[in-house]
């Protein structure tokens, strides 16, 4: 768990992250005013954070075009990562989320053969809790990771009724509130399943894409009916879709153009 204590952040050093993501999700040398203003940050200060992340070798410098650019210098941060199990460098963020909301957390794997299988599950110690045994596989399409697929794939009326059609609920929802909740998460890029797959079960989800945009793993909270209100599970939602977005980002290299935030 995080240290509960009080925590200030450092300015200069939330700045210097900033930049550095801006820069690695643009790709592109770019001037230090460039940087500044799509940042939002003062120039003086950006200029100043430039100068030392390039001195660090962090950031490369060309004196010609007066541009930065990320510099070798972070191949010697990032190099105990590369190589890494996916699963290794997620562990620790689906724990403090696990931890904090008291829920468990549900990793799956996306198959090219149209299943999920559970790869790791991460559970607070003092909770009761439904027992799913790692590598269960399930049909890709269901459940509330299943209509985060179906949305992630665009898929039209026709097609997502094949895939409902695929899985065996034990309380089925019925296709036209499942092509609901598909159109939603086409939106919000979550899902909820409230006891449909699993009887008493409340699961909410979100999905992990890689570069091109392929969805890779599921991000399940799995509790028991009546242990969390719709609230609080939507606050869970939130953080499985930020966690996402960060994977994403981090272990993927997919961005979605904006300017990455801290």
């Amino acid at each position: 768990m995080e240290d509960a204590s009080p925590h200030k952040p450092v300015p200069a050093v939330q700045n210097a992250v900033t930049i550095l993501r801006f820069l690695a999700a643009r790709g592109a040398p770019m001037g230090a005013t460039q940087i500044a203003r799509e940042t939002g940050l003062n120039v003086s200060s950006a200029f100043n954070i430039l100068r030392t992340l390039a001195q660090d070798g962090l950031l490369s410098f060309d004196p010609g075009n007066k541009t930065y650019r990320i510099g070798m210098g972070m191949m010697e941060v990032v190099a105990p990562l590369l190589g890494a199990n996916p699963a290794d460098l997620i562990r620790p963020l689906m724990n403090e989320i696990a931890e904090r909301h008291q829920v468990m957390i549900a990793l799956w794997q996306i198959t090219e053969t149209e299943r999920i299988v559970l790869i790791d599950r991460f559970t607070p110690r003092y909770i009761v809790q439904a027992v799913i045994s790692r590598n269960s596989r399930l049909p890709v399409f269901a459940g509330a990771v299943g209509r985060c697929y179906a949305a992630s794939l665009g898929l039209d009326r026709e097609g997502a009724a094949r895939g409902y059609a695929s899985v065996r609920w034990q309380s089925a929802p019925g296709f036209e509130a499942y092509w609901d909740d598909v159109q939603a998460a086409r939106d919000s890029g979550v899902a909820f399943d409230h006891g449909n797959l699993f009887k008493g079960l409340e699961i909410v989800a979100t999905l992990v894409r890689d570069l091109g945009g392929t969805p890779r793993l599921g991000m399940s909270s799995i509790t028991i009916a009546g242990q969390h209100t719709h609230e609080t599970l939507r606050i869970v939602t939130t953080e499985l879709a930020g966690a996402a977005d960060r994977i994403e980002r981090n272990v993927f290299g997919r961005y979605n153009g904006d300017v990455p935030a801290g």
